[in-house]
């Protein structure tokens, strides 16, 4: 079963930067969206940000302005490079992805995910 391989997690002071990457550790084709999520201890999964196949990109209001996602097309590759971390950004990380497949009746969207990466950010 093909899924998701997140690296890059780890502990950093609250203010640095952490890189995260995602790569599948099969062939995915016709990847659509890919997009990064979050659980905090206690609290549910939650989106942190999200990037289009054309590269339209779209964050959580909580990272704007600190946070990018990238994509590597070829590879199939997601990246999310964190800046000024928070205490706040400690949880585990998880990295999606969906593949489109066009049927007689319509569209279906399969999920892929990693098993996550811990980031804890440490004031």
């Amino acid at each position: 079963q093909v899924h998701l391989v997140e690296s890059g997690g780890g502990l950093v002071q609250a203010g640095g930067s952490l890189r995260l990457s995602c790569a599948p550790s099969g062939s995915i084709l016709r990847i659509n969206e890919m997009g990064w999520y979050r659980q905090a201890p206690g609290n549910q999964r939650e989106l942190v940000a999200v990037i289009s196949s054309g590269g339209i990109t779209n964050y959580a209001d909580s990272v704007k302005g600190r946070f990018t996602i990238s994509r590597d097309n070829a590879k199939n590759t997601e990246y999310l490079q964190m800046d000024n971390v928070k205490p706040e950004n400690t949880a585990v990380y998880y990295c999606n992805a969906k593949s489109t497949t066009r049927e007689v009746w319509g569209v279906s969207i399969k999920d892929y995910w990693g098993r996550g990466t811990q980031e804890a950010v440490f004031s």
